[in-house]
């Protein structure tokens, strides 16, 4: 596909696809005119991209973690750094922290909407 197919799909504008391409967190072909053509297998790549970046991860280390979210898993550890290790586990627990932040927001919203529900079903 092409780069505004791609955008359209991901709602990543082509300009972040194509900073994307050059920090090497997606791959594009080129076809014979040179214009970028890339997999359908990109969609899903650019979607986990930008929900680790608003996760508040680097570009670095995103890179790094890809071919762990590959399938098959093809999983190189030779290159983690102490840096990556502990930055990792930072984030894992601040997302941790988010996710049970975001738990008790549905859960109170989910309340509410019961308790606004069963109060108009009763005409009060």
């Amino acid at each position: 596909m092409r780069i505004g197919e791609l955008a359209d799909r991901t709602g990543a504008s082509r300009r972040l696809l194509r900073y994307y391409e050059e920090q090497g967190l997606i791959v594009a072909g080129r076809s014979a005119n040179g214009y970028r053509d890339y997999d359908p297998a990109m969609v899903d790549r650019v979607l986990q991209v930008r929900g680790l970046l608003d996760a508040g991860l680097p570009t670095r280390i995103i890179k790094q973690i890809l071919p762990c979210l590959d399938k098959p898993r093809v999983i190189h550890f030779a290159d983690a750094t102490p840096e990556m290790i502990a930055t990792l586990r930072r984030e894992h627990e601040r997302l941790g922290r988010r996710v049970e932040c975001l738990a008790r927001n549905r859960d109170a919203i989910a309340e509410y909407l019961a308790e606004v529900l069963r109060i108009r079903d009763r005409g009060e």
